[in-house]
């Protein structure tokens, strides 16, 4: 057996299938693109749906990957079985529409057997098929698959609902008897089962099918190729690895744990085995996952960080670990990533700022969770229950981090036992949540076979000109029949040899305008433009008299609208940069779009952006705009593009080819879009707002030139207007009236505290000589007029000083809202009674609730007539009491 590392594993993989004429595909952000189906990316598959639905053709319908991916359904068994990862990376060759089955075989076997490559026994390989795909079974008996060796299985076959599908073969590696962990006769003891021995590497779908919303499986128009390798898996094999965790992706994580522990190592404890586990597996899932933008959260992603992260916590607790430790994890998963993703060793600082910042909160979020259990267990004690039920349980899991494992233990040594069914039924009714809120997003289409079929050429030429004659009309769509004409009063889709109409794109909207007839009539009006699959811009039009293919036509962009949408493209280029230059090089771009009347922006950044960095971005833009830079354009290859500078998206596939837009010197990206010549014909530029939108997203909204202009006109007129109001000659007085008008409106609140605590002290004069005794406690009970509550507390304290009575009752209350006091001594407080309980028994006499000490409670309510009955239900308590 070769002794090969991660990195020389996976690029071993990519390298034969480049070979092969594949074309080797970048892994994508863990963040998904235009997907409300997944929460993260979680295939290799997932990041090339819309090659396999055909709403894109592929430069090259062959391609390999190494696509970093996440999986959170199984969570609670990380650590504890060989393999099971949060993040891992799945390794795959794809063809869309170009080779199948007498391809994909041979070259599977070819790649683990030949010496040149992986260079396994083959007399370790094992391969199931499904009974019916005979044409499979034949190819891999050809291949060199011993006949024993082939496993017919009823589940090979891949089906995720509606959508493409089809037969898959599963390639397990016998990893020889010393890996086993049953017993010979086990009825799992082979490949498939639930062993150790037959380890499964590779599973190859051989998508042919339509899955129709009828449940018939129609032949797709064009079949396809899908296979998944999990590096982990394989790379434990070449390392002879007992578990995935013993390899060179989590050993160093594992060992710099170790150095933080004190006197814990791995591999002498198995219950310290798992902590270490755990540890390593979430710390390289959340820094991958931080520095592709994702951040904790209370929902979504972030939500899965903040799990990961106090998991993660927990387990060092176990380990003797108390501080903040987590974050020095992630310089090591940087050198472990770094030869496949530099980003992350690049970001490690950043990164390791937004781990320890959570990590910090969750310590008093820890403390807490351990004070609920501890309650929890005092609870069970004082009820008599002899068991925790599922939902305590579950609360303690999922808000405090706590496993189940960790709860039952806690649990056993007092004695009693955990609602195991009751904690499941919690999980699974999450579960169901998370799984209902996307159930209603498409998964993956079905192939448009019409678009796919027209390759014909198709020019876009409105980087130069936004108008065009002499356009010949190449292809005619209607009620999705190809057409040579369309007639008026309908909608069709129209393809052009060369178009000025720029196709959405990047964020920035399709152009409007105009297809007139070669003598200058209205044809039709452009209302729509997108990318067919074959990249030919793809209009849609209504039309307004009769088109008729291969035709000539004048096609004619709106051409206000847009320069509009051009200046906003040219703005969010300078508002990314001076995001990066104010806030640091972390924050990336989430998405964008561009309108001819506004621009909308979303960037990653961890924590708020203040109204200083703020005005800081916006002056840095408008800078550029007054610097008058010239904005030039090149075309290149993307490898030159990066070496120029330039700023690429996780989210964009780049082509051979690709634009690059330079501002000065200020700003350089990749971008397809459309731009202005100069900054200054931008104008002038301004925010609108800002906000958070998600999960350590942040969103800006701006407007540039005349809808900048109008932006501040009406902020100037708000202005007069209150100068107006406040007898202010000029506006720039405005702060220095404000600030007179704060400071008087401070002292006559002062003067008006002071008159409401000089009235409630008369009135408490009479309320404390109304002495009553009850049940041998002696109490007082008023109502203040015009008080407040802070007037409440200082009367309690007075009432405290003085040892008026055992209890004191007080309130007020004015318009709809009124309040409570409650007071105790501590003589009472130690004879039993809580001020506590008798605020629960009162607050509702005035519609509302509170709680507080034992010798001090207070509560708020909106029914102030209530307060009479609040008295008398304070003495009816007192008078209850045994």
């Amino acid at each position: 057996m070769k002794e090969l590392s991660s990195g020389q594993v996976r690029q071993m993989f990519l390298d034969f299938f480049q070979e092969k004429g594949h074309a080797v595909e970048p892994s994508a952000s863990l963040i998904p693109v235009d997907d409300p189906t997944l929460l993260w990316i979680n295939s290799g598959v997932a990041t090339m749906k819309k090659y396999f639905d055909g709403s894109v053709v592929p430069a090259n319908p062959r391609m390999t990957s190494s696509q970093k991916s996440i999986r959170t359904n199984d969570i609670e068994n990380v650590g504890k079985t060989p393999r099971h990862q949060t993040l891992f990376e799945m390794l795959g060759n794809f063809s869309v529409g170009d080779y199948f089955k007498k391809e994909a075989i041979p070259w599977a076997y070819e790649l683990l057997t030949s010496p040149k490559w992986f260079g396994w026994d083959k007399d370790r390989l094992f391969v199931t098929v499904y009974p019916k795909d005979t044409e499979a079974k034949e190819i891999w008996l050809q291949a060199g698959i011993a006949p024993d060796h082939l496993i017919e299985a009823e589940d090979n076959f891949w089906d995720i609902g509606q959508g493409p599908s089809g037969p898959d073969s599963e390639i397990f590696y016998d990893r020889g008897q010393e890996f086993n962990n049953v017993s010979e006769d086990d009825p799992e003891n082979y490949p498939g089962g639930e062993n150790d021995r037959y380890l499964e590497v590779w599973n190859i779908v051989f998508s042919q099918f339509n899955h129709t919303p009828e449940g018939t499986y129609e032949p797709l128009p064009r079949k396809n190729i899908d296979t998944g390798m999990g590096l982990e898996r394989v790379v434990s094999i070449f390392q002879n690895a007992k578990t995935n965790f013993e390899t060179d992706l989590f050993l160093p994580i594992i060992k710099a744990t170790e150095q933080l522990s004190a006197d814990r190592h791995y591999g002498k404890v198995a219950e310290d085995d798992v902590s270490f586990r755990v540890i390593a597996d979430h710390a390289r899932a959340i820094t991958v996952a931080i520095g592709d933008g994702a951040l904790p959260s209370n929902e979504g992603r972030g939500y899965v960080i903040r799990r990961l992260i106090r998991r993660a916590i927990v387990k060092g607790h176990q380990l003797g670990i108390e501080d903040a430790f987590l974050y020095k994890m992630v310089p090591v998963v940087g050198e472990i990533l770094q030869s496949y993703y530099p980003e992350v060793l690049k970001q490690s600082d950043y990164i390791a700022s937004v781990v320890k910042s959570e990590e910090e909160r969750f310590n008093a979020t820890l403390a807490d969770g351990l004070k609920l259990l501890e309650t929890v267990l005092a609870d069970a004690h004082e009820n008599n229950n002899d068991q925790i039920n599922g939902a305590a349980a579950f609360k303690l899991y999922d808000t405090y981090g706590f496993p189940l494992e960790l709860t039952s233990e806690a649990a056993a040594e007092a004695g009693i036992t955990v609602d195991q069914e009751g904690f499941a039924d919690e999980m699974q009714q999450q579960r169901d949540r998370a799984r209902n809120a996307r159930s209603g997003a498409k998964s993956m289409g079905v192939q448009r076979d019409l678009l796919l079929e027209i390759k014909d050429a198709s020019e876009y030429v409105g980087y130069d000109r936004l108008t065009v004659t002499g356009a010949k009309l190449i292809v005619a769509i209607a009620d999705e029949q190809r057409v040579t004409s369309v007639e008026p009063g309908t909608t069709a889709e129209l393809m052009f040899d060369q178009t000025p109409f720029f196709a959405e794109m990047g964020g920035q909207v399709a152009d409007n305008g105009e297809v007139l007839t070669a003598d200058g009539e209205l044809a039709a009006k452009v209302v729509d433009v997108q990318h067919a699959p074959n990249g030919q811009n793809l209009h849609t039009v209504e039309v307004v008299k009769t088109l008729t293919t291969d035709d000539e036509y004048i096609l004619t962009v709106d051409q206000h609208r847009h320069s509009k949408i051009e200046k906003n493209h040219t703005a969010t280029h300078l508002l990314d940069q001076a995001l990066r230059n104010i806030l640091g090089d972390h924050t990336q771009q989430a998405g964008s779009l561009v309108e001819p009347n506004y621009l909308r922006f979303d960037f990653n950044h961890f924590g708020q952006v203040t109204d200083e960095d703020l005005a800081r971005v916006e002056a840095l833009v408008n800078e550029q705009i007054f610097n008058e830079l010239e904005v030039t354009t090149v075309e290149t290859d993307p490898k030159t593009g990066k070496e120029m500078g330039a700023i690429a998206l996780f989210s964009e596939k780049y082509g051979d080819v690709v634009r690059v837009v330079k501002i000065g010197d200020f700003s350089i990206e990749f971008c397809g879009g459309t731009h202005v010549k100069n900054t200054n014909e931008i104008g002038l530029f301004k925010i609108i707002s800002e906000s958070g939108v998600g999960a350590g997203v942040r969103r800006i909204e701006a407007v540039t030139s005349a809808e900048a202009y109008e932006a501040l006109n009406r902020s100037h007129n708000d202005l007069q207007l209150i100068a107006d109001k406040l007898k202010v000659s000029q506006i720039k007085d405005l702060p220095n009236r404000l600030d007179q008008q704060l400071e008087e409106i401070k002292a006559l609140k002062q003067k008006n505290e002071s008159l409401e605590a000089k009235m409630a002290s008369q009135q408490a004069a009479d309320v404390f000589n109304n002495q009553q005794t009850i049940n041998d406690h002696t109490l007082i009970t008023g109502i203040i007029k015009d008080a407040g509550m802070d007037q409440l507390r200082q009367l309690a304290d007075t009432w405290r000083t003085k040892a008026l009575s055992d209890v004191l009752v007080l309130g007020t209350g004015k318009d709809d809202k009124a309040n409570l006091i409650v007071a105790m001594s501590d003589e009472t407080v130690k004879a039993g009674l809580k001020a506590g309980d008798l605020i629960k028994a009162i607050s509702p006499k005035i519609n509302g609730g509170g709680g507080g000490r034992p010798n001090m409670a207070q509560a708020g309510g909106k029914n102030p007539a209530g307060l009479a009955d609040a008295m008398k239900a304070a003495e009816d308590w007192l008078a209850s009491i045994k």
